[in-house]
């Protein structure tokens, strides 16, 4: 079935195609996030003037024509409302000028299932872990929705480090500056809080930016990466003991690190687990992960009215369904 998907909840527009059977195509452009961070209107702005853009492309890139699509997925949510609004409304108008089925996609959901396509895997315990989430998961086969064994008590992990690189004045204020910062820093003590497997870090976050006044950035990027990503390695070890799993993913836009798939794929070497992850294009916020996940939701029989079609900021992974 050939199926358009459509993700937009932060600062990435990405519009993917698939057939069943492989991804043809995986477009997006993002709004650039400078020390300022992100204002919801700002990058719902962006999304509007280029969503047209990123559409052609990917129909382009796919070798398809338009009319050749016979569904269409977007994202729900999570997310920020100005920005999911937009790739609604462009999921609902496809959906309208083709007379096509229309399916509404949990964005936590398209990261794990087009993990496990990619990474081969069959049932793993899912590390999550992106801007505004960060959760231990792992699907209930018989209910068909993901539990959530563990998650932050604060904030996401790629919130966490975004923040922190907006007071250090890194630019681009994200993540992947904090990792090249850490190359050569060496070890600060910063507050350490894992409860069972939950995790927090907003007294890492505080710590660390307290200490910008007498610690170098590099020394306190690398410090920061370590305490984060050790509560996470330990929380999910944890997850996999009491489960009896014998596989691992990491999913999300801060599984673009490198440094946290190596800490990772050491506990699961320890153990003797599968452990497995997509590749960077498919960690960040992309359309295929949508569209993948609308695909199997479409050819399952589901499809929303348009009519129905709707965003939630706050949309629960544990109160969607999976097909």
């Amino acid at each position: 079935m050939m199926v358009i998907g459509i993700e937009s909840s932060a600062h990435t527009f990405g519009v993917g195609i698939t057939d069943g059977k492989s991804i043809l195509a995986n477009e997006k452009d993002m709004f650039h996030i400078t020390t300022k961070g992100m204002i919801p209107g700002d990058v719902a702005n962006f999304h509007t003037e280029n969503s047209g853009n990123v559409i052609e492309r990917a129909i382009e890139k796919a070798g398809i024509r338009i009319d050749e699509l016979e569904g269409v997925g977007y994202t729900k949510g999570p997310g920020m409302g100005p920005c999911l609004q937009v790739g609604m409304l462009a999921a609902k108008t496809i959906a309208k000028r083709l007379n096509i089925p229309i399916v509404p996609v949990n964005h936590a959901v398209g990261h794990i299932e087009i993990t496990k396509f990619f990474a081969h895997l069959n049932d793993p315990i899912a590390l999550y872990v992106s801007g505004g989430n960060s959760q231990i998961l792992k699907l209930d086969k018989k209910a068909h929705r993901y539990r959530v064994l563990g998650e932050t008590f604060d904030i996401g992990v790629g919130n966490m480090l975004d923040n922190f690189a907006r007071s250090a004045k890194l630019n681009p204020a994200w993540g992947s500056t904090v990792a090249k910062m850490a190359a050569g820093g060496k070890y600060v003590e910063l507050p350490y809080t894992v409860k069972g497997m939950d995790f927090a870090f907003t007294g890492l976050l505080t710590k660390a930016t307290e200490l910008l006044k007498e610690k170098s950035v590099p020394d306190l990027c690398y410090s920061l990466q370590e305490f984060a990503f050790s509560t996470l390695c330990e929380a999910a070890e944890r997850a996999l003991l009491l489960t009896n799993s014998n596989e691992l993913c990491v999913c999300g836009g801060v599984a673009q690190s490198k440094r946290l798939k190596d800490m990772l794929n050491d506990v699961a070497k320890e153990h003797r687990y599968r452990f497995g992850y997509a590749a960077d294009e498919y960690n960040a916020d992309n359309g295929a992960m949508i569209a993948y996940v609308a695909e199997k939701m479409l050819s399952s029989g589901i499809e929303e009215k348009l009519e129905n079609c709707d965003i939630e900021q706050k949309y629960r992974i544990e109160t969607a369904t999976v097909y």
